[in-house]
């Protein structure tokens, strides 16, 4: 299955090459060596394709040789790193808001970045996964956001805020003397997930920087960003339409064609534009919403079935298990012993 290729926004390029440049590398000649063009860096509406910022992760560890370079992106503090959503964050209420915020607006800094918000009796939990495309994530992107979040919250705030734990999905290295120093709390290695976990008091107290009509004029901006973002592209439109859609049933293609107000053979040719089809953009929209619907604990399968435009549940059952190898009781279950593992932890 085929899509458009994932982009990272030019903004959180610089802000990676800052810091792989206090590290001593130069920015100018890795982006040489790769055939990278150096000069979209000083455009802030310029897109880098995902398997290029892999490569330049990997090269950067090749000439290192230091797997753990990715922490180094706590020392690049910058609100514009993060485009136009690093004002939005700065003037949240709360550092709560703040997150929230950033999983809104997420797509705007890296397409290939997937975010989730929880909320436990005592804590909130980010959740983070970048995925590749051609090529797999590098496990440094990961560490790189989770130091960078982390840095960015302790200058605003002021205060040297610890997590309560952050957990890595690699196995744990030889060497865990940078990752101390920079988080200062427990971690774990081996997890499903990239996670960074807060204190609610840390995450509700009032920020000296909130600033409620700024934060609504900066989501302002950033909402018409994304849409200009998005709507170059008919395969997120489409998908933000289906989403709309499916708790009224499958959705059929006139439908969405007339939603966004094309005939079907434009949406086909479209879609196709985007190595795309209908179906396929179907399927992988039912994919996405069951893993986040799947984490609603109060949400029975009967429910989500309906939700996602079954009509007959079986057909979900089957469509699930096409998707992630198993019955979706089964990835419910070990969601929550995943969970489970990191609250006790």
């Amino acid at each position: 299955m085929s899509y458009p290729e994932r982009t990272t926004s030019s903004s959180w390029a610089m802000a990676i090459v800052q810091a792989l440049e206090l590290e001593g590398l130069s920015g100018a000649d890795l982006f040489a060596d790769l055939g990278m063009d150096y000069s979209l860096l000083s455009d802030p509406d310029a897109r880098i394709p995902q398997d290029q910022m892999t490569r330049l992760w990997q090269r950067a560890v090749s000439l290192s040789g230091n797997p753990a370079i990715g922490l180094g992106m706590g020392k690049v503090i910058r609100p514009a790193h993060f485009n136009v959503v690093g004002f939005s964050l700065l003037s949240s209420k709360t550092l709560k808001d703040s997150l929230a915020r950033l999983v809104r607006y997420q797509r705007i800094i890296g397409e290939a970045s997937d975010m989730a918000l929880l909320q436990t009796p005592d804590s909130y939990v980010l959740e983070l996964q970048i995925h590749g495309d051609s090529l797999p994530a590098p496990t440094q992107s990961h560490d790189a956001a989770l130091a960078y979040l982390l840095a960015f919250f302790r200058w605003m705030t002021g205060d040297r805020i610890t997590p309560q734990r952050v957990g890595f999905a690699y196995p744990a290295p030889a060497d865990l003397s940078a990752y101390e120093a920079l988080f200062e709390c427990p971690l774990a290695f081996s997890r499903p997930r990239y996670s960074i976990e807060f204190s609610r008091q840390v995450m509700e107290a009032p920020l000296a920087t909130g600033n409620e009509t700024l934060a609504q004029l900066h989501d302002q901006f950033a909402g018409e960003y994304l849409a200009r973002f998005e709507q170059t592209r008919v395969t997120h439109q489409a998908r933000q339409v289906l989403c709309r859609l499916l708790p009224q049933g499958e959705p059929k293609r006139q439908a969405v064609a007339s939603a966004l107000r094309m005939s079907t053979r434009t949406l086909q040719r479209r879609l196709q534009d985007e190595n795309t089809s209908f179906q396929q953009l179907l399927d992988e929209t039912r994919r996405e919403l069951a893993m986040q619907f799947l984490r609603q604990k109060r949400m029975t399968l009967l429910e989500i079935a309906y939700l996602l435009g079954f009509a007959d549940p079986s057909n979900f059952f089957r469509a699930f298990k096409r998707w992630f190898g198993m019955p979706p009781g089964q990835y419910r279950e070990q969601l929550q012993e995943s969970q489970s593992m990191t609250e006790d932890s």
